[in-house]
């Protein structure tokens, strides 16, 4: 089973950007489709983004929409998340989850295989 790791995350002031990284070392990572969440305290776990296995295909959150993009390096070894125009709102542990089936994060389910650990953002004003 794979392992994920997050990176990226840190302190940034509303209308910055940040990007996220998710990573994996075994290369069967390119058969999973790969999704990001977010926890704010007191808060429910909520989906953010997706993308598919192939990185053709991707979903986001309305509240994202426009400003986060997610996408596969090429290798597909890597996915990324480029947070645009931070919002205090976004503030939030951010997870990646990994899933051979597409469907269940096309459905945003969080009934996933793998969780990473999750890596902190914090958006200030």
């Amino acid at each position: 089973q794979v392992q994920l790791l997050e990176s990226g995350g840190g302190l940034v002031q509303a209308g910055e950007s940040l990007s996220l990284s998710c990573a994996a070392s075994e290369s069967t990572f390119s058969d999973y489709s790969v999704g990001w969440f977010r926890q704010a305290p007191g808060r429910e776990r909520e989906f953010v983004a997706a993308i598919n296995w192939r990185g053709d295909y991707t979903t986001y959150a309305d509240s994202v929409q426009g400003r986060f993009y997610i996408w596969r390096s090429t290798t597909q070894s890597t996915v990324h998340l480029q947070m645009n125009s931070l919002r205090l709102d976004d503030t939030a542990v951010y997870y990646c989850a990994a899933d051979l089936n597409w469907g269940r994060l096309a459905l945003r389910s969080m009934n996933l295989e793998v969780w990473g650990q999750g890596t902190q953002v914090t958006v200030s004003s």
